[in-house]
């Protein structure tokens, strides 16, 4: 303990590494992007009020993370947690990735010349957070312990994808069966950054009083049992006598969210009967490669 404390000293090598250019540009262009879409105007828009909090996030994220690095000081965190740089690049980079493509989306058309160029600092902004990840897999090939493996990832991506929907709620108030839906969308999320923090830090997974693997089994069961009801329920009771309307935006439209709510609904069944699958594998003897 008392060799690893004595490792931690400031370095400003760090800043001069191409880690440490990668995380000087991410931040740089967070901040650019925050600006420009702050002066751009608000909305009471669920994804403006999520693009800016993605972009004022990163950055503060990735700073603390390089200031952490400077002083050497992920040699002790190392000794406690595992992953922890690996996890704020993966959401960073999912984070960015999907609000540069929602951003476009919503506010840049070909006459909305503002909105176009924060469209396209938000994709720079992924590409560079996209990079990082990169690097580090394949250039670098920076090995991980659970974030790189199928289970870390697949924990990553139903969280993310988790509160895309969660986010993107609306017009169910006024059907019980809608509302259910909505209760089996919030219960699981929670729960995955638990089983995410559990996982990584290694001391608080051994002191725990029960076996992790088998919550996170009975876990998954629940969730793939959830999400089967709100798969079935909520394209019936939304859509049902609910056609597209004729006059439906392309930039905007109530119909076209309620869709994508359905369409992320089974993009997260089966990421979690995925993972489902391969946890019934290694119970069973098999290995993940």
């Amino acid at each position: 303990m008392k060799d690893t404390v004595s490792k931690a000293a400031f370095s400003s090598s760090t800043l001069l590494s191409g880690r440490g250019a990668l995380h000087m540009a991410q931040i740089l262009l967070s901040v650019v992007t925050f600006v420009l879409a702050a002066f751009r105007g608000g909305s009471s828009h669920t994804y403006w009020n999520y693009a800016m909090f993605t972009w004022a996030f990163c950055p503060i994220m990735t700073l603390i993370i390089t200031i952490i690095e400077l002083y050497k000081l992920d040699i002790i965190l190392n000794m406690f947690c595992m992953d922890w740089s690996d996890f704020m690049a993966m959401s960073s980079t999912l984070m960015t990735v999907s609000i540069a493509i929602t951003y476009a989306n919503f506010y840049a058309c070909l006459t909305c010349l503002y909105g176009l160029i924060v469209s396209i600092f938000a994709f720079l902004c992924g590409f560079v957070y996209t990079l990082e990840v990169v690097k580090d897999k394949l250039l670098d090939k920076r090995k991980g312990s659970y974030l790189a493996a199928l289970p870390g990832f697949w924990k990553v991506m139903e969280a993310f994808v988790s509160c895309m929907i969660l986010i993107s709620l609306t017009g169910y108030t006024d059907k019980p069966v809608l509302i259910l839906c909505v209760i089996a969308y919030a219960i699981p999320f929670p729960i995955l950054p638990v089983i995410i923090a559990t996982n990584i830090l290694k001391k608080l997974k051994e002191c725990l009083p029960f076996n992790v693997d088998r919550f996170v089994f009975i876990f998954l069961v629940v969730s793939v049992v959830l999400y089967i009801f709100a798969a079935i329920m909520w394209p019936i009771f939304m859509f049902r006598n609910n056609p597209r309307p004729s006059d439906c935006p392309p930039s905007f439209c109530v119909w076209a969210i309620q869709f994508m709510v359905a369409f992320m609904t089974y993009v997260n069944l089966i990421l979690f009967t995925l993972d489902l699958v391969f946890t019934l594998l290694d119970i069973w003897g098999f290995k993940r490669t």
